[in-house]
């Protein structure tokens, strides 16, 4: 965990409790000293689930298990560390997910199928249980609504700054919750998300409904933010739902229409945690919205924005604060997408730079080199085609992102 914090943090929200959900931190020496690298989260029983993983060839221990358990709907428990991935560990990881969930289910008073798992940190380094059998019994103890901050700390890595967020909204004849938190920084890239979220509400939704409203939530948010183009081994998005908030009746068609102000707000939570990642991209300076329309689909609209998006040369000319326009354009002509040159334009928030294939004829070179100089930055590619669109978020490319992963095994 770095100890300057991202000039683009936000501030942690003041996040109420979530009824049916209580937890606690622990320090288990994992990986960092002094501090807590053990979260514990506790749910009331029948608590449903839905979660998103990463898509990578080589996913950790604890996705391997999740992706088990999510076929029961069921959840009471949720275990995460910080440290160590528990990724590329062979058949040391399976036991140490193993003797986890064991351990956890006692603690929870449940079964092994109805604990979640996460880890994040070194890849290929073998994870001690010991580690949780030395301070899960005693943190079960302290379990309690919050505070989340507690929560969100104790899942950072490289992150600078906590991140949370939290929405009220109405679901029938009940006001509901939802909480979430996120850690992230590096290693990210759409496929699934971040490399780890959380999210609890309090609202009664059954666990195909909660998988569906999730599955669509994660398109326009975690699916949307990369900071380096590389999807983590580890990329665990979990929503609990613990249908304890007074007056729920428990929703079981994902096209009641009772669902639209709760999906609206789910999806706010989502993607607020996402663009907080692309704050605090590893040595980031400058948060980038890239905006890519008059695509021949939605779909082509996203590569080409993912393109953009994971260009270096585009990423560092922001970090140089450089008005660099061609770079933006050399993106587009190489994301294999349909494009044409002569249709092409491009922005730099509101100032257009290059229209239909060249220069724009008002191009000043002072007005767009002193955008540059903003902490946000959106780039707007026009390619002239269709009505396909997509927004993606990314951070400038730093020494320090250098800095940080040349030694971060250290």
């Amino acid at each position: 965990m770095s100890t300057a914090i991202s000039p683009l943090a936000v501030p942690f929200p003041d996040m109420p409790s979530v009824a049916g959900v209580r937890f606690a931190t622990a320090a288990a020496g994992i990986k960092y000293r002094e501090r807590r690298d053990v979260f514990l989260a506790l749910f009331a029983e029948g608590t449903s689930v839905a979660g998103v993983f990463t898509t990578s060839k080589c996913p950790s221990a604890p996705v391997d298990w999740c992706r088990q358990a999510l076929a029961g709907g069921s959840a009471r428990a949720l275990l995460v560390n910080s440290g160590n991935a528990n990724a590329f560990t062979g058949k040391k990881g399976v036991e140490t997910t193993t003797r986890q969930a064991a351990l956890a289910a006692q603690v929870a008073d449940c079964q092994p199928g109805e604990v979640f798992l996460a880890s994040t940190g070194v890849i290929g380094e073998p994870l001690d249980a010991a580690k949780f059998e030395a301070v899960l019994p005693e943190t079960a103890t302290r379990v309690a609504e919050g505070p989340w901050i507690d929560a969100a700390r104790a899942i950072m890595t490289t992150d600078t700054f906590p991140k949370g967020s939290t929405r009220r909204v109405r679901l029938g004849g009940a006001e509901v919750t939802i909480n979430g938190i996120a850690k992230g920084a590096g290693m990210i890239a759409p496929d699934m998300a971040t490399m780890l979220s959380f999210v609890a509400t309090d609202a009664a939704i059954s666990a195909p409904v909660l998988q569906a409203l999730l599955s669509k939530g994660v398109v326009g948010s975690f699916n949307s933010v990369t900071i380096d183009s590389d999807t983590s081994t580890s990329d665990t998005l979990l929503l609990f739902a613990t249908g304890q908030a007074a007056g729920s009746e428990t929703i079981t068609d994902a096209a009641d229409p009772r669902l639209a102000g709760f999906a609206e707000a789910l999806d706010e939570v989502l993607l607020d945690l996402a663009v907080q990642v692309a704050r605090d991209g590893e040595g980031a300076r400058k948060l980038i919205e890239v905006h890519v329309a008059g695509a021949v689909s939605d779909a082509s609209a996203k590569r080409i924005a993912l393109s953009i998006a994971n260009s270096p040369l585009v990423k560092t000319a922001a970090a140089g604060e450089d008005a660099n326009w061609g770079r933006v354009v050399m993106a587009v002509g190489k994301a294999g997408e349909p494009a044409d040159r002569d249709r092409l334009s491009i922005s730099f928030g509101e100032t257009r730079v290059a229209f239909e294939g060249e220069r724009d004829p008002d191009y000043s070179e002072a007005v767009a080199s002193a955008y540059m100089k903003n902490q946000h930055i959106v780039i707007t590619a026009e390619i002239g085609l269709g009505d396909g669109r997509a927004t993606v978020w990314t951070c400038d490319l730093t020494k320090e992102y250098v800095a940080i992963n040349g030694d971060y095994r250290s």
